[in-house]
């Protein structure tokens, strides 16, 4: 692997700013540590999608994009008095 210098500029062009192999290597960048770094890229990808859900606590987005609540309409009075209720014995 190239120093950290080398593959943080990689990394920004290649995920921040979506420039493409051939712009990053015409920018200077040695086109095997290019396509290496790629390829490391596109395989942890799956990585990302093995999170767990994230409960969604304010009206703004934070992250990657928009996460849904997972739980809806939650009243504390009425819910907390109809899962008592289902207790009774």
């Amino acid at each position: 692997m190239p120093s950290y210098e080398i593959l943080d500029d990689i990394l920004d062009r290649l995920i921040h700013k979506h420039q493409s192999p051939d712009e990053i290597v015409t920018a200077g960048h040695d086109p095997a540590i290019v396509e290496k770094v790629g390829k490391l890229v596109t395989r942890a990808e799956f990585k990302r999608k093995q999170a767990p859900p994230g409960l969604k606590i304010t009206d703004r987005a934070f992250g990657t994009g928009w996460r849904m609540p997972i739980a809806n309409r939650w009243i504390v009075g009425i819910h907390s008095k109809i899962r008592q209720d289902s207790y009774t014995v």
